[in-house]
């Protein structure tokens, strides 16, 4: 793979955007430790106690799985990249807020603790700013 995406019907290649340029490169660190704490976390609770809270955990499973993909889009940079990493950031800001609010106002439904829960509490609330800082940078990236 090469430094330059081909426009479309022409032949002039095209130097593909860095996303991982100043904020960029702590947006990739933070994504990336997400990654192994939520999909750590996931399979360890799948493997032994899946029977306990299975939505608890397909969700932190799901998580990690988003992240993973806004990780590799921010490396890989180019204008694809960006907006499918902004659309994944999008949806992972919908996913904590809805289970963050879920986990508050029906608590009993999640017997044990999401990434998402609480809007990220036990992750020191980083997965609830971490996608909003995530388009901020996305926006801001965009080519001219």
């Amino acid at each position: 793979m090469t430094a330059t995406d081909n426009a479309a019907g022409e032949g002039a290649p095209r130097t593909r955007q860095k996303l991982i340029t100043g904020p960029g490169i702590l947006l990739v660190w933070l994504y990336g430790v997400m990654v192994v704490g939520a999909v750590s976390r996931s399979v360890v609770q799948i493997a032994t106690d899946f029977d306990r809270a299975p939505l608890a955990y397909t969700l932190s499973a799901l998580a990690g799985v988003v992240y993973g993909f806004i990780t590799y889009s921010l490396v890989r940079g180019g204008n694809t990249a960006r907006r499918a990493a902004l659309v994944c950031c999008a949806a992972e800001l919908v996913g904590v807020l809805t289970v963050g609010t879920w986990t508050l106002l029906e608590p009993s439904a999640f017997p044990d603790a999401t990434v998402w829960s609480d809007y990220g509490m036990g992750y020191l609330f980083i997965p609830v700013l971490l996608p909003v800082t995530g388009m901020l940078w996305l926006r801001r990236a965009r080519p001219a």
